[in-house]
């Protein structure tokens, strides 16, 4: 009897193993909105040249976070900003050593194709303004950076009242497409994917606050050994070339 309980659970850790280990392994990525045409073109690459299976979960980084702290099963946590994989960090929820900050982005100003009242960030204060929208800043990191650029340009008093929070930066885009606000701050990479907006204006390197993508593994995640080449392959050039097609800024080497 002893010998057969000894076997069985020598059965259950392999079987462990080889799941862990298994090429057909599901990958699921919790990935910021903003990421999702790149993502989506990556992963339909990757699948081709191996027997496993990517799953997104896009939404803003800020909820993604919360969905890991509450113990959704996530592999990898591929964030908009460093302050919710910071806090993730801290918590202890992600494998440090995998954390690798991948991109770059930067802020525009975008407004409809006819609508002609907004020409530069001032402008968002005007009276013929009424409404601005933005991802909300405490959970979406595009709303974040936009509310700490209008801060540090005195403009944010003068447009908080007008402001229409959205759940993430691709809603943000959805309601400037739809006309129903007249402006909304965006990343560079989603303005360039619609044409239904302009661009009006660009934030300066300078002005702006910096945006910068990191991933990691989750310490819990269920496919380790998958994630964990999936990871490798979203720092490489493969990736790195979509990535910049979408109007990404790639770091290089995976800039810690």
């Amino acid at each position: 009897m002893k010998r057969l309980i000894v076997l069985i659970l020598a059965s259950a850790v392999l079987l462990r193993c080889l799941q862990a280990a298994s090429p057909d392994a599901k990958v699921t990525v919790f990935a910021a909105a903003s990421l999702r045409d790149s993502l989506q073109e990556i992963a339909a690459a990757y699948e081709k040249r191996s027997s496993g299976r990517i799953v997104f979960n896009f939404a803003a980084s800020g909820v993604l976070a919360r969905q890991i702290e509450e113990g959704a099963p996530a592999d990898l946590f591929f964030s908009a900003d460093e302050a919710r994989a910071d806090a993730l960090g801290t918590k202890g929820l992600l494998v440090k050593a995998t954390r690798t900050n991948l991109l770059a982005n930067s802020l525009v100003i975008v407004s409809a194709l006819d609508t002609a009242t907004v020409r530069s960030p001032g402008d968002l204060t005007n009276a013929a303004v009424k409404r601005v929208a933005l991802g909300d800043p405490k959970t979406v990191p595009a709303g974040t950076y936009a509310k700490v650029y209008l801060e540090k340009s005195g403009l944010w008093p003068g447009i908080e009242p007008k402001v229409i929070p959205c759940e993430n930066v691709r809603a943000v885009l959805a309601a400037v497409e739809s006309g129903n606000v007249d402006a909304g701050v965006v990343y560079k990479t989603d303005a360039a994917i619609s044409r239904k907006v302009r661009v009006v204006f660009e934030v300066p390197a300078g002005d702006g606050p910096k945006i910068t993508y990191p991933a990691a593994l989750v310490k819990d995640a269920p496919q380790p050994e998958a994630a964990r080449r999936f990871l490798g392959y979203l720092a490489g050039k493969e990736a790195g070339e979509v990535f910049s097609r979408h109007g990404f800024v790639v770091l290089s080497a995976g800039a810690k």
